[in-house]
């Protein structure tokens, strides 16, 4: 058994070494994002604040969001409470996400690039790689959550006690090892390292849908969603800490079997066999349109069903969201002063959330062709007619068109959904849902355009530009909660766009953000058409 995973030590501390500054960056980003909103929310909560966003949490639309607190009262929501409700399923789910990409990243990826063979041409035990990663994950988030827990106490706030905090922060810790050793699992599985990613934030993604669904109907079901198991621990008021314990039971648990199905199957193999080719290619691969869809089909296909299963998913929540404002004056209140209807705001809401996940497709496919460039894969190509023009504006119709096709997915989605749920009784159609999906078009071109750029000039920072979604998107979520500056919310590039229907359609702000994204990409081609291509010699 020893020589299984002989040498892993060795091999996790050259991975801390070669990794230190995105340990860094993980943990100060997410840890800043995760703790530093205390102030924040002390600023929110003054006054009648609390109790006026309790009301506000009690709305399904919002338990679906971000989860349920076991506050039965208004006078007992304390600040503590309102952070854990607001923060902690978000920072869950982020933790999990990066940590689950990461270990694909060092594992299976590293397999398919012939990295991990070379290391096992050593004295180095056949599942020593994995063993060190996942430890070096594990290690991350740990102190992931020691340094969110001293940030939060840090502030002296009385409702923020110490017990609290480090619960919170071990919550996120949990979450992101689940994240990790899901992808452990599934990188076992899978035939590529992109078939793992894939279906593993695909599992991530369903288990957040699932907990929407069984928060509102039946908590009970939450209990057993391992997502369920992060933010039900409930810091600053009920410290339930016997999740995490049956959370680590788990993630030991999925660790025994990752390595007994790593033990047994070949290298660069999944259990999941790979898909047999055709005997003679298509025409369409003569083609450089065909090529590159074909290498882009299968993420497509799953963004795809992704955008429709989630808005089928939060359209779903439009029945009970009648049911609630006819039930809870203050809410019908709120609404009834400000003039829009629950449904349109909550309409305008979703579309934000919505709209940001469909920009990680085009963003996807531009990053695949220098993804396809670093692996020598069009090297061919070089050597044959096919210009850089062609590779690059190809891809970038693909991505512009796989965009517009993932909005009408998502806002038809949410639109058939919502209309289906409310038997009839909805105030906006179809074409309204739609409408106010193609008004965020222009951020989709943004994206796109900031993809392309990095793919001309500075390639290597395409991921980037995640980043920077992530950024917009979190500001355009938590922006009218915390109350942020009107300058610092529009450093968010979809802050600019007004939400329909419950805002009107500026055509101005439309044209003016379009025509920036078209700009990025033309700047973009200036750059790809003359920066050196990695090929073979």
């Amino acid at each position: 058994m020893k020589e299984k995973f002989s040498l892993w030590n060795v091999l996790f501390i050259q991975y801390i070494k070669r990794d230190w500054k995105k340990i860094i960056v993980w943990i100060l980003g997410l840890g800043l994002f995760c703790g530093a909103f205390v102030p924040a929310f002390e600023e929110i909560g003054k006054g009648q604040g609390l109790i006026g966003l309790f009301e506000t949490m009690q709305n399904p639309a919002m338990i679906s969001m971000i989860g349920p607190t076991p506050v039965e009262h208004a006078a007992n929501y304390t600040l503590g409470a309102m952070y854990a409700n607001e923060m902690l399923l978000f920072c869950g789910l982020f933790a999990m996400i990066i940590s689950a990409l990461h270990v694909v990243s060092h594992t299976r990826k590293e397999e398919e690039l012939g990295l991990s063979e070379l290391v096992r041409s050593f004295e180095v035990g056949r599942q020593a790689n994995s063993l060190a990663v996942i430890i070096e994950t594990i290690l991350i988030n740990l102190i992931l959550a020691l340094f969110i827990g001293g940030i939060m106490v840090s502030f002296g706030v009385d409702s923020i006690v110490a017990e609290g905090t480090f619960l919170f922060g071990a919550s996120i810790g949990l979450a992101g090892i689940i994240g990790a050793v899901l992808a452990l699992l599934i990188s076992q599985i899978m035939p590529t390292s992109s078939g793992a990613s894939g279906t593993t934030l695909s599992i991530i993604g369903l288990l957040y849908i699932l907990r929407a669904s069984s928060d509102i109907s039946n908590i009970t079901l939450s209990k057993i969603n391992p997502m369920g198991w992060v933010y039900l621990t409930y810091p600053f008021t009920e410290n339930n800490w016997y999740f995490l314990f049956i959370g680590i039971i788990f993630c030991i648990a999925i660790i025994f079997l990752s390595f007994v199905l790593e033990g047994k199957r070949d290298m660069g193999a999944g259990y999941l066999p790979e898909k047999e080719g055709r005997a003679t290619a298509k025409k369409s691969l003569l083609s450089v349109p065909g090529l590159l869809f074909k290498i882009n089909k299968g993420s497509i296909i799953g963004w795809l069903i992704a955008f429709m299963i989630m808005g089928a998913a939060y359209g779903s929540i439009y029945g009970d969201m009648q049911t609630f404002l006819k039930s809870n004056e203050l809410i019908s209140q709120m609404f009834t002063m400000s003039g829009i209807s629950l449904e349109a705001s909550f309409t305008g809401t979703i579309m934000m959330i919505m709209i940001g996940l469909v920009a990680i497709l085009p963003i996807t496919v531009i990053n695949k062709l220098f993804s396809e460039e670093t692996r020598m894969h069009l090297s061919q190509l070089y050597s044959t007619k096919v210009t850089r023009g062609q590779l690059y504006w190809t891809t970038l119709i693909i991505a512009i068109l796989a965009g517009i096709i993932g909005i009408v997915f998502g806002a038809g989605g949410l639109g058939l959904a919502a209309m289906t749920s409310m038997n009839g009784t909805s105030t906006l159609n179809m074409i309204d849902f739609l409408a106010a999906g193609f008004n965020f078009l222009p951020s989709v071109l943004f994206f796109t355009g900031l993809a392309a750029l990095a793919l001309g000039w500075l390639p290597k920072l395409g991921k980037v530009v995640y980043a920077y979604l992530g950024y917009s998107f979190a500001i355009n979520y938590f922006g009218g909660i915390l109350n942020l500056p009107n300058w610092f919310s529009k450093t968010a590039i979809m802050s600019w766009i007004p939400r329909m229907p419950m805002e009107d359609f500026d055509i101005t702000i439309f044209l003016i953000i379009s025509l920036l994204g078209i700009g990025l990409m033309i700047l973009g081609y200036i750059g790809y058409k003359k920066r050196d291509m990695q090929e073979r010699a």
